[in-house]
């Protein structure tokens, strides 16, 4: 049965359009948790947009299940989870200008310092996953380098409209998935997933995690986080 860690970024974004303490992301994990979930995830950005810096140590006091921190491979990044010790990182790229995450990780790029990054959690025995697009080379790539985990990037899978287009993309993921699965890598899925685009891939039996926050959240909003999570459990479970 895969499993749904729920991504709060967004619980933290209503609060910062207005820059005051509620809704509290950490209350929120609480709720997520107790609903059913598996784990929370949370993106510690360079400019502090959503998650801030207080939400990361309380998360790291308060989680019950597994914590997994969002970060870009930098020196800032790296010396703050080292420092908080999550249960697992997911090296994802970022740009100050982007609304959300727009792409994978080119992990062939940059190779050495990825690399690098890995060690000093291994040392720390803090796993990692590594967030990339469905694309053979950029598998192949994360497992060389030492990578954990690699969580696919369900992004263009979850905006494209013709069914002809869903497919192909579909396969593609499906590839790499199965590739993964052969280098002895974890496999996770994520970005863009909605209560029905999940179903599909959820399909896919090797792929043991889902990211999900967005889609949660939106939903929450209209009939609370409980009913919200426990939804997302049913609709990826349909793939039993």
């Amino acid at each position: 049965m895969a499993e749904l860690s729920v991504n709060v970024d967004h619980v933290a974004t209503i609060r910062e359009a207005r820059k005051t303490n509620e809704p509290d992301p950490v209350a929120a994990a609480v709720l997520v948790e107790l609903a059913g979930a598996d784990g929370i995830t949370i993106h510690l950005r360079e400019d502090r947009r959503h998650i801030q810096d207080r939400d990361l140590k309380l998360m790291r006091q308060m989680v019950k299940t597994r914590l997994n921190l969002e970060m870009a491979a930098t020196k800032e990044m790296v010396l703050i989870a080292l420092d908080t010790k999550p249960d697992k990182v997911s090296l994802v790229p970022e740009k100050r200008e982007e609304i959300t995450t727009e792409g994978g990780l080119d992990v062939i790029k940059h190779k050495n310092q990825l690399e690098d990054v890995i060690r000093k959690f291994h040392d720390q025995k803090i796993p990692v996953s590594l967030f990339i697009d469905p694309e053979l080379a950029q598998v192949e790539c994360s497992k060389s380098i030492g990578g954990d985990a690699i969580e696919i990037n369900t992004g263009k899978y979850s905006e494209l409209k013709k069914e002809s287009e869903i497919k192909k993309e579909f396969k593609k993921i499906q590839t790499a998935v199965n590739a993964a699965v052969k280098l002895g890598l974890t496999v996770n899925a994520g970005h863009g997933l909605t209560y029905k685009n999940v179903v599909k891939i959820a399909s896919i039996q090797a792929i043991e995690e889902f990211n999900i926050g967005h889609n949660i959240v939106a939903r929450a909003v209209m009939v609370g986080l409980d009913r919200a999570v426990k939804e997302m459990i049913e609709a990826i479970n349909q793939r039993a």
